[in-house]
This record gives structure tokens, C-alpha cells and sequence, in this order.
């Protein structure tokens, strides 16, 4: 039966399994429209791992952490600067979102989710890192 876990909120059974699917889906669908229009594998893997800078703002605390971290792992800012880039015709900054949306795919095909305030490891897609055993 798929339920969220009371104490985290984080989805768990058949619910769990369709995000991440879909978090592959998304990762390989713009990887693929990413080759399709011959962008720079070079800038693909200079940007693909930026997002994850937004971890850095852990060190303040874990409440400032999650929220910058799930400005940068939301869809909202990468599909706002995808549809720029249709809308002005840049190819710049289309690359920007397809790189970004399959850095958001793949993180959420691998299970991190987005994070709530009670800790890094504690994300939608359930308990991350070595205290998810626990």
C-alpha cells in the first residue's frame, strides 16, 4: 500500500517507484534533446553538477539549506529559462535548462529528493545517506 511515512512526509511504495521513473524519464528525455541539437558536451558537463552547489548553504543551517537547495532542484526555475529559450530563440540559455532539468531527473532517478528542514537526508523521496538505516 502506498502511504507517506509520518515522520518525514516522504512517499513510499508504488508512489516512490513513479517518481524516480519519472526523474529518469526526465533525465533521459532532455539528454536527448540536449544531443539532438548538438549542444556542447563540454558545457553539459561543466554545468551538469552546479545545482549541487546549493548544498553549501547547509552550513548556515538546515532550514536556509533546504530552501536554497529546493530552489535549485525545483522545476520552476528551469522551465521558466526553457521556455525563454523557445520564446527569444537562445541557444544559450535552452542549453542552461535542458542541462539543469536532467541534473534534476537524474537526482530524483537516484532518490534525492527535495529536502525539508529537519535535515539533509530527510527529502520527499525518503531517508538519504548513512542514517537511513538507522
Amino acid at each position: 500500500m502506498d502511504e507517506i511515512t509520518a515522520e518525514t512526509g516522504a512517499a513510499t511504495g508504488g508512489v516512490k517507484i513513479l517518481l524516480r521513473l519519472e526523474g529518469l524519464t526526465l533525465f533521459t528525455g532532455m539528454v536527448m534533446l540536449y544531443a539532438s541539437w548538438d549542444g556542447s558536451w563540454l558545457v553539459f558537463a561543466l554545468l551538469f553538477f552546479v545545482p549541487d552547489l546549493s548544498f553549501l548553504a547547509y552550513l548556515a543551517d538546515a532550514r536556509f539549506g533546504a530552501l536554497v537547495y529546493n530552489a535549485a532542484h525545483s522545476y520552476m526555475a528551469p522551465v521558466t529559462l526553457l521556455t525563454l529559450g523557445f520564446g527569444f530563440a537562445s541557444p544559450l540559455t535552452l542549453s542552461i535548462a535542458l542541462i539543469w532539468l536532467a541534473h534534476i531527473g537524474i537526482d530524483r532517478a537516484l532518490g534525492y529528493g527535495l529536502k525539508y528542514s529537519a535535515g539533509f537526508g530527510f527529502t520527499h523521496l525518503g531517508r538519504i545517506g548513512r542514517q537511513k538505516d538507522a
